[in-house]
């Protein structure tokens, strides 16, 4: 049966606008697609820099634990160069008293007492104190009731040896006497 005019329009209107559609569309997706990728390359470039950033950060930061381990000591030795400067003046003098010698020791010691002061070293020296094993080392233990004064029963009765901190960590512990 042959086609009327009428009955070809509707299908080839139809067929129009989807042909007219697609150049339209085609564009648009393509014109997405370009932004999408623009988007995609900009973010990988942030990352790229973002990473580069991080890898020279942990660089930095190895170096300066590096150089802070290296350098740790440089304030503690600038105190004590003081102190090995009157030693070694009080080598040098001649024909030196007791009393100028014992003047002398007692300032050296006094900046010695300040150097340790600056690096944040204290000594430990318990007498009294109750026997604490993280900070004391015992050498011996005598009748605490015997002593005069009396000392309780695991207290330090002597030391022997002073001990030393850093901060809050014990450097060398006190060799005491500890009543038992």
């Amino acid at each position: 049966m042959p086609t009327t005019e009428s009955e070809s329009t509707p299908e080839t209107s139809a067929a129009a606008p989807e042909q007219e559609d697609s150049p339209e569309q085609a564009p648009s997706l393509q014109t997405q697609l370009e932004e999408a990728q623009a988007k995609v390359k900009a973010w990988e470039e942030e990352y790229l820099r973002a990473r580069a950033e991080m890898e020279n950060l942990r660089k930095r930061n190895a170096q300066e634990v590096l150089n802070a381990g290296k350098f740790a000591i440089e304030g503690f030795a600038e105190a004590l160069l003081p102190v090995a400067d009157s030693l070694e003046m009080a080598l040098t003098l001649e024909q030196q008293t007791l009393e100028g010698l014992k003047g002398g020791v007692e300032l050296t010691l006094k900046q010695l007492q300040q150097a340790f002061q600056k690096g944040r070293l204290t000594a430990i020296h318990p007498v009294g104190e109750k026997f604490d094993p993280n900070r004391h080392q015992a050498v011996s233990m005598v009748d605490g009731a015997a002593q005069n004064p009396p000392v309780p029963s695991n207290h330090v009765v002597q030391v022997m040896q002073k001990g030393y901190m850093v901060a809050e960590r014990v450097l060398r512990p006190a060799i005491v006497v500890v009543a038992q």
